[in-house]
């Protein structure tokens, strides 16, 4: 059977391992799945992660982050467009997560970047997930 949204297997594999407590998550990778972790390690919602060879796809193993007291870093993450609607925001109509605390990943001309960087080099695009 054929996978029709790889994005929101990407982030269901994320937030089922983060529910669970599990330290690593294994998803088979892609480009922009490769380019969207770069994004939640750039904005520290992960710890790490490698790219594993396995003579096909590729896995990538993401380390997640947890707190002192054993919560996960990343308390939700949620598809935002997705391939039966589409959104797309220009530059000044890209909303806030959570009032800053929270972090919309962008696919945009420059590449997969989050919303702040998205402001900060004046593009707009199409939101992939939005993370708090």
């Amino acid at each position: 059977m054929s996978m029709t949204d790889p994005i929101a297997d990407f982030l269901t594999r994320i937030r089922n391992a983060a529910m669970a407590g599990h330290s690593t998550v294994d998803i088979p990778e892609s480009r922009i799945k490769r380019e969207m972790t770069r994004v939640l390690m750039r904005e520290r919602f992960i710890n790490r992660y490698i790219r594993i060879r396995d003579g096909k796809q590729g896995i990538l193993r993401l380390y997640l982050k947890y707190t002192d007291d054993g919560k996960c870093v990343i308390d939700g993450i949620k598809r935002a467009s997705r391939p039966g609607l589409r959104i797309y925001y220009g530059v000044d109509e890209i909303p806030r997560v959570l009032n800053g605390l929270g972090v919309m990943i962008l696919t945009t001309p420059s590449g997969v970047i989050s919303d702040k960087q998205a402001r900060r080099l004046r593009v707009g695009g199409e939101p992939l997930c939005v993370v708090w």
